[in-house]
């Protein structure tokens, strides 16, 4: 797996704190999200896959999901880049939706997932493990939305990540355009907030390399890209 680009860990570090994180701690504690709905989360205190905190996408997301929620209810919804768990959290206490969470191939990850479920009164999440790039687990996937948050990090892996949301979304047949109160959506979608951390440069290599793979991505406003295949490729 590639380094990131930076720990982060160090966003909550002071300046003279120069001990080095231990791997097995964690930090649990109540995030607000839109609706009014607060959850406990436990995160890493440090994770080399950065799957240990919740980065701002996550809020951002949160409430754009909240604002349109009418596109996600009883649909199908795979998570990629999970993390704590924390926005799959949100959405099935929202709308009771029916999700499943997905990360790379790392017990400590899933059984945080777990943990974080338990905390918010929800049964464990249906999860899989799954290092982009590499053969799906699932064969024939059904899940009509994919969805992601701040998953842009590792320039890298974008290649791989595009791999697999090609094969999520040319593996399943599209349906049609829901509606919701100001969108419509292409089933399956997938559906990526990123709050910019990287250079316009680097950050348009995944654009891009979408567009390279036949992928077209729309902006939706508060940083919110839809991408689908492209109708004259299906």
């Amino acid at each position: 797996m590639d380094t990131a680009l930076f720990s982060p860990s160090s966003l909550f570090r002071c300046s003279d704190d120069d001990e080095e994180e231990d791997p097995t701690t964690f930090v649990e504690r109540f995030h607000a999200f839109p609706g009014g709905m607060e959850l406990l989360v436990r995160e890493f205190s440090f994770h080399q896959l950065n799957a240990n905190m919740l980065w701002p996408g996550t809020f951002a997301f949160s409430e754009w999901l909240l604002q349109n929620q009418a596109c996600f209810e009883g649909k199908r919804i795979l998570e990629l880049g999970s993390g704590t768990g924390a926005l799959a959290i949100f959405l099935k206490k929202l709308l009771a939706v029916d999700i499943t969470t997905s990360d790379f191939d790392d017990l400590e990850i899933e059984e945080n997932l777990a943990y974080n479920c338990a905390a918010n009164g929800l049964e464990i999440l249906p999860h899989i493990r799954h290092s982009w790039g590499d053969p799906f687990p699932v064969l024939n996937p059904d899940w009509e939305i994919i969805l992601a948050s701040d998953i842009l990090l590792y320039v890298k892996q974008y290649p791989n990540l595009i791999k697999t949301l090609c094969f999520l979304l040319r593996s399943n047949n599209l349906k049609d355009n829901t509606r919701g109160k100001e969108i419509h959506l292409p089933y399956p979608v997938f559906l990526m907030s990123w709050r910019r951390r990287l250079g316009k440069e680097d950050e348009a290599l995944f654009f891009n390399g979408c567009e390279d793979a036949a992928l077209a991505w729309e902006h939706l406003g508060s940083r919110v890209y839809c991408i689908s295949p492209r109708r004259d490729t299906i």
